[in-house]
């Protein structure tokens, strides 16, 4: 696998030096700015050997380097090892630090090479700033790692869409595609260009399985006053859902047309681009005096949840709940007489997940650590060498599925023998920071930068902090990380600059990792909801819709304030109330032993 590597970087670098290149960037991304790319994007992958979901590679004409974030360090450590590629860790999750560093690094006039279609406007525009004083300039009509990687690349994926009835969705595609035309009155545009997949099949009420963990449909959207263009693979759409598009004026042309449309467009026809998803290549596609930049108003939308997206989630949480319950009853009497492995309880979970019905597979891979696998924190369990299970240690289960009634994440830490005193004041203290986000309330215009500290402030007392945001927003029967809310520490992604407003839904996942020895992470999703306080006028809050119990073996109750053991009794009441009624008598009782009250001082 090391010497592949290396041959690929060497015919990279070599394809480079023809053209006159001083380095060429590969991205994590897809011409769609997914988190999750289809097997025939996986360029970053195939060329460093690198396969977390987060990273970029940079090569220059005599070194190559994998910059990602500390999300990813154990891994990356391990899956770069003898490629020759170094590993820059980053500062900031997100952060574009190879670009200063490429600025230090790189001569006068050198030329940067990307692939247009994998960097979007913003990004583009960020390097020219950066590169300004030394005069490099960017090269984005460039395709090298597909001239190379040609045998054996995987196939654009091909599989069906399918609709989402009214019914599902709480509102039909002709009144989503509506309120994005009075957008477009507004800024005097005649189209909005939408490349993002899940915006793409929010607006059009449709899903697919083109993309691991995320439902939807490989395509791009133009969305008009009067008609829109879906560009797709016309044989992914069935005849019915056709006609139906048809009806709401949504015309059909091939996914490869994109670009020849764009260049096409009348001279009256201008196009508002989102410079944060929108590539750089279709916006330079785009005549010059059409171009607009503007909001993606689809993204906005979609974050506030309607009512019957609401009443559905919370089907799938007692869906997710249910077999959560299952999946742990199963283990707990499991390892009484035998072990069992980190594969194989992801995969018991799937099947318990599986048997709720309309169940549409994992919503990303689920993180089965078990000790100290457990604060690698995004770890992946593989067959050949996962840890083995025993009736003793900590397991963190990070894991979620794709409901046709909604999207679920959750996160438990559980003891699976008698912990220590470290050990329970390590979960404590995570515990209170996830009761105090859960617990607090707020003013409209509050951002998440804001909110994230809450989170933290147990921890930083105890000197102690994790190395990721708080949370992030929860898509309906969508992508599991859905922009643009969340809990984050900085506001150069949108989780930390973005208002909280009342139908969000949003992870609250605070954590603790002690390397080589276990991980902690406690997670529910949270609906944001007017404030029920009278008093507190224009005020937010959050109720959690994730039902589960917290592992009380795991907490130190001398360190909790007894509003915050009343918030746990009447979250582990709702949590039993909710999922009794879809459990057997003896799966009630285990849940009741788990959800017991916790006497108050």
């Amino acid at each position: 696998m090391a010497n592949e590597k290396k041959a690929l970087i060497e015919a990279l670098q070599d394809a480079m030096k023809k053209r006159d290149l001083a380095a060429y960037l590969i991205p994590s991304a897809d011409p769609h700015q997914s988190e999750y790319v289809a097997a025939y994007w996986k360029t970053r992958a195939h060329f460093s050997g690198f396969t977390g979901s987060a990273g970029i590679l940079v090569v220059t004409q005599n070194q190559a380097g994998l910059w990602t974030d500390s999300r990813y360090f154990l891994q990356a450590e391990e899956e770069l090892k003898g490629s020759g590629i170094s590993l820059f860790k980053q500062k900031i999750p997100h952060a574009p630090e190879h670009i200063p560093w490429l600025a230090e690094q790189l001569p006068k006039n050198s030329v940067v090479g990307i692939n247009g279609s994998l960097f979007t406007i913003g990004q583009v525009q960020y390097m020219k700033s950066v590169f300004r004083t030394k005069r490099i300039k960017i090269e984005s009509n460039l395709k090298l790692e597909d001239d190379i990687w040609q045998e054996g690349r995987p196939p654009l994926p091909t599989n069906m869409a399918f609709e989402l009835a009214p019914a599902v969705a709480g509102e039909t595609r002709l009144k989503k595609l509506n309120r994005i035309a009075e957008q477009l009155k507004k800024h005097n545009a005649g189209f909005q260009l939408v490349t993002t997949l899940d915006d793409i099949a929010w607006i059009l009420n449709i899903r697919s399985s083109d993309v691991a963990f995320n439902p939807v449909c490989i395509s791009y959207l133009m969305v008009g006053h009067i008609l829109s263009y879906l560009f797709v693979d016309e044989e992914k759409i069935p005849a019915d859902l056709q006609e139906k598009l048809q009806i709401d004026g949504v015309v059909l042309k091939a996914y490869s047309e994109i670009i020849p449309f764009l260049s096409g467009l009348g001279s009256k026809q201008d196009v508002l681009c989102d410079q944060d998803t929108v590539s750089i290549g279709l916006y330079e596609a785009i005549p010059n005096r059409k171009r607009l930049l503007g909001p993606n108003f689809s993204r906005q939308f979609k974050a506030l949840k309607n009512d019957t997206e609401v009443s559905l989630i919370r089907q799938a949480m007692i869906k997710d709940g249910v077999a959560l319950t299952k999946l742990y009853r199963w283990l707990s009497q499991h390892l009484e007489r035998n072990t069992t492995t980190e594969v194989e309880v992801r995969q018991k979970l799937d099947q318990f997940r599986k048997a709720e019905g309309s169940y549409y597979g994992e919503s990303f891979p689920a993180i089965v650590g078990y000790k100290g696998n457990g604060a690698i924190i995004h770890y992946h369990a593989e067959e050949d060498s996962c840890a083995t299970i025993t009736a003793e240690g900590i397991l963190l289960l990070d894991s979620g599925g794709q409901y046709l009634q909604g999207t679920t994440d959750i996160t438990r830490t559980t003891t699976l023998g008698t912990p220590t005193p470290a050990q329970k004041r390590h979960f404590t203290l995570v515990l209170k920071g996830h009761i105090a986000l859960s617990n607090i309330e707020f003013p409209k215009g509050t951002t998440g930068v804001q909110l994230d500290t809450l989170a933290r402030q147990f921890l930083w007392r105890a000197g102690l902090n994790y190395g990721h945001g708080t949370g992030h927003g929860v898509g309906f029967f969508l992508n599991v990380h859905e922009p643009p809310q969340g809990f984050a520490t900085t506001t150069t992604t949108s989780r930390g600059s973005t208002a909280f407003a009342a139908g969000m839904l949003t992870s609250n996942e605070p954590g603790y990792y002690l390397e080589d020895h276990y991980g902690i992470r406690i997670e529910n999703l949270m609906l944001c909801i007017p404030s029920q306080n009278k008093q507190a006028k224009d005020f937010l809050a959050f109720e959690a819709l994730t039902l589960f119990p917290i592992d009380q073996q795991l907490i130190d109750v001398q360190l909790l304030e007894t509003a915050e053991i009343e918030w746990l009794n009447h979250y582990h009441q709702e949590v039993l109330k909710q999922l009794s009624p879809h459990l057997n008598s003896e799966e009630i009782e285990w849940l009741k032993q788990q959800c017991q009250e916790i006497p108050t001082r």
